[in-house]
C-alpha cells in the first residue's frame, strides 16, 4: 500500500510503498477515505521525540472497516469509522472512572515484540508513533482507538473530528467546564483555536475573544463564534483582553505552543481563572511563572492532552451535532489534497493561509 513515511527529522515524507499485516485479535484494518494534516504530525517529524525510523504518521483518520480480527466486538466490515489516538485498556483505574484519556496501561492496544510488525517496508519494522498511521491508504489499529460514526457524515469533515475537533472543544466542554456567561479568550486561530470557538458557543459564554498575530483570521474566527479579535502583533494583547472585560477572562486556553503567548495567558485571567495549554511546545521548553502571583490570584493552569476526551462518547457527540448544523466542520476543511502533496500542503498551511488539509486520495 502507498504511504507517506518518515525517514529522518527534516519535517518531510516520502512516498513509498509498504506491506500492511492481517488483523489479529481485537484489531481492524481501516481503509482510509480521509487523513488530516495536524501540525502536530509535522511537529513530530521535527523534534527529537526518541521513536525509532522509519516512522509512520497521521491521526486524524476516517474510512471503512474492512477487515476485523476474531476478538472483535464493536466493529463490522463496512462500518464508517474515525480513528482516535486515545486507545485505552478499559480496565485500569482512570478508565472505569471514565477517563479513557489517562489510561495506564495503553500498551496493551499496541503488538508486543513477540509478535510480527503492524507495517513493515522491505521486511524493516515501520514505527507506529500515534497507534493510527493515517498516512496510508490502509491503517490496522486496535478497536478501542476507533469510534463508529453515521454514514451521513463526510469523510474529510469527521477525519478533523478526530483531533482538531476533540482538542478544541473538549478543552473548553470537559477540561475547562465552561459554564453559560463565563469568558474565554483563545490564543492562535489555527485548526485547535477554532474549535475552542466551537465549542464555547456550545456552552454559551458571553464572549469569546480570540487572538493572533495574523489579522486575516478575523474573518474565520468570528464566522465560527468569536464575539472580538484581538491583533497581538498591534497591541499588548493582555491590556486589550482586560480592556474589553474589566479584571480579565474565567478562561484562557493557549493554543499556539510559545513560550510568550503562554506566559501571557496566565497573565489574561481574572482572580480565580484557568488557563489550559493545548498547543505543542517544544521539549524542554521553559517558562517564566511566578508561583505567588498564582497563589494569590488563585489561578489554575492545567496542561490538556486532547481535549480530555472519552472518545467513544464525544466523537459520535460532535457528528451529530454537525448533522444537526449546530457544529461548524466544513470551514475546517480547507483543501483536498493527494498523499503526494503532503509536503507542500504543509508548507501551506505554515504561512496562516490554509487551516487544514486532508488527504482524500492516494
Amino acid at each position: 500500500m502507498k504511504a507517506a513515511v518518515l525517514n529522518d527529522m527534516k519535517g518531510s515524507f516520502d512516498i513509498e510503498n509498504v506491506q500492511i499485516d492481517a488483523p489479529k485479535g481485537r484489531e481492524v484494518l481501516v481503509q482510509v477515505k480521509a487523513s488530516g494534516l495536524c501540525h502536530t504530525d509535522h511537529y513530530m517529524a521535527v523534534n527529537p521525540f526518541g521513536f525509532p525510523l522509519p516512522a509512520l504518521l497521521g491521526h486524524e483518520l476516517a474510512g471503512v472497516v474492512s477487515e476485523i480480527g476474531p476478538d472483535v466486538r464493536e466493529f463490522a466490515v463496512g462500518d464508517h469509522v474515525v480513528g482516535s489516538t486515545l486507545g485505552f485498556c478499559g480496565h485500569c483505574d482512570a478508565c472505569l472512572k471514565g477517563r479513557t484519556y489517562l489510561c495506564e496501561h495503553t500498551e496493551e492496544t499496541k503488538r508486543n515484540d513477540s509478535q510480527s510488525q503492524r507495517v513493515t517496508s522491505n521486511g524493516q519494522p515501520v514505527t507506529d508513533v500515534f497507534g493510527t498511521s493515517a498516512f496510508a491508504e490502509y491503517s490496522l489499529l486496535h478497536e478501542s482507538h476507533l469510534v463508529k460514526v453515521p454514514k451521513e457524515l463526510p469523510f474529510p469533515q469527521a477525519a478533523i473530528l478526530a483531533c482538531g475537533c476533540v482538542t478544541g472543544a473538549g478543552a473548553v466542554l470537559n477540561s475547562a467546564d465552561v459554564r453559560p456567561g463565563e469568558t474565554i479568550a483563545v490564543i492562535g486561530i489555527g485548526g485547535v483555536g477554532l474549535n475552542v470557538i466551537s465549542g464555547a458557543k456550545l456552552t454559551g459564554a458571553l464572549r469569546i475573544i480570540a487572538l493572533d498575530v495574523q489579522p486575516k483570521k478575523e474573518v474565520l474566527a468570528r464566522k465560527f463564534g468569536a464575539t472580538d479579535f484581538i491583533n497581538a502583533s498591534a497591541c499588548d494583547p493582555i491590556e486589550a483582553v482586560k480592556h474589553l472585560t474589566g479584571s480579565g477572562v474565567d478562561h484562557a486556553f493557549e493554543a499556539a505552543g510559545l513560550k510568550l503567548t503562554s506566559e501571557q495567558a496566565i497573565k489574561m485571567v481574572k482572580p480565580g481563572g484557568g488557563v489550559y495549554f493545548l498547543g505543542m511546545h517544544t521539549p524542554g521548553l521553559s517558562m517564566e511563572i511566578d508561583p505567588v502571583d498564582l497563589i494569590l490570584r488563585q489561578v489554575v493552569v492545567k496542561g490538556v492532552l486532547m481535549g480530555s476526551t472519552n472518545a467513544k462518547i464525544d466523537i459520535p457527540m460532535y457528528a451529530n451535532l454537525y448533522l444537526q448544523g449546530r457544529f461548524n466542520l466544513d470551514d475546517l476543511v480547507s483543501k483536498e489534497i493527494n498523499i503526494s502533496e503532503i509536503n507542500d500542503a504543509y508548507k501551506a498551511m505554515k504561512n496562516g493561509d490554509i487551516v487544514r488539509c486532508v488527504i482524500t486520495s492516494f
